[in-house]
């Protein structure tokens, strides 16, 4: 008779014990089997430093900031409307401060935005900020910038429609998505057809954007954002019936974006994969905390 020796895996032993033992077997197994990975895990490469060029109430809610930096040289003109983080130093905090502590910590207040332009032969990029004030981080580290000051960055992401194919294109934004939504209008092609509702806070917040004449322009007056809206839902519900490829670009609010979810994807049949429809914040919450419950949501 043979003998053959089997390797007493975790799986085979805890296969056999009482569920008594298995807690205490788990957590020895786990932290033999496991124990090297977070060590050798690649760390997240350090945020770069961007100087401010300029900014600039671009409407009366909406600041524009220019950056600048030595890597913006090598990135594509095509990155228009791709999300970035921005990483927001304290107050009077020194080049050499906030860069020790975006390589050791403790992390910053961390952002996230839009590249609406980009120059790579001036190595410069045009950041759009919702003016909230001086509540948030961010509006704040922005109503304050002046020529000199710094803000770390990390990115680019993705950009949201990389390929134009639809018969007809419906896109929407609050204040918060005008810059994807409009960078997407003016990379999409001459001819294309469709519709662009845009929820602004003031009349005079609408901007000009160079989209092709076939996409019919609505600006929706919200003047108090933090209160739900149903203009850009109803706009949208009253639309006829779609006919031929449906692409959209839709953020905003998230309750707003549940609606349009509800009726662009699951009453009228557009194909997940041709519907971009992001929720950027949340009444009520700060960004931490609706991207905490975006990533629940999206794991269950």
């Amino acid at each position: 008779m043979s003998w053959i020796r089997v390797t007493p895996t975790p799986g085979r032993i805890l296969k056999h014990l009482p569920n008594c033992c298995i807690f205490l077997l788990s957590d020895y197994f786990n932290r033999k089997y496991t124990s090297g990975i977070a060590m050798t895990s690649a760390k997240k490469p350090t945020p770069k430093i961007l100087t401010v060029l300029d900014a600039w109430h671009l409407t009366p809610n909406m600041i524009r900031v220019t950056l600048h930096g030595a890597f913006i040289y090598a990135l594509e003109p095509s990155i228009e409307g791709a999300h970035c983080k921005l990483f927001l130093p304290e107050r009077g905090q020194s080049v050499s401060a906030f860069e020790g502590q975006l390589a050791d910590g403790p992390r910053p207040s961390v952002r996230t935005y839009t590249i609406r332009h980009i120059r790579p032969d001036l190595g410069e990029i045009d950041i759009d900020f919702v003016d909230h004030g001086d509540a948030g981080p961010a509006s704040a580290w922005a109503r304050r910038a002046k020529p000199g000051h710094i803000v770390g960055f990390s990115g680019p992401g993705p950009v949201k429609l990389t390929a134009f194919y639809a018969n007809y294109y419906v896109l929407a934004a609050d204040m918060s998505a005008l810059p994807v939504v409009a960078a997407t209008l003016e990379a999409m092609p001459k001819d294309a057809v469709g519709v662009a509702v845009f929820e602004i806070t003031s009349e005079d917040d609408r901007q000009d954007i160079a989209a092709p004449s076939g996409i019919e322009q609505h600006w929706l007056i919200h003047e108090e954002p933090k209160t739900h809206s149903t203009q850009a839902i109803s706009l949208i519900k009253n639309l006829p019936s779609f006919e031929g490829r449906i692409q959209t670009c839709i953020a905003g609010e998230s309750s707003t974006i549940r609606a349009l979810r509800e009726e662009i994807v699951n009453k009228r049949g557009v194909p997940k994969s041709d519907a971009y429809l992001s929720g950027y914040w949340k009444i009520g919450l700060v960004e931490d905390e609706h991207q905490a419950i975006k990533r629940q949501e999206n794991a269950a």
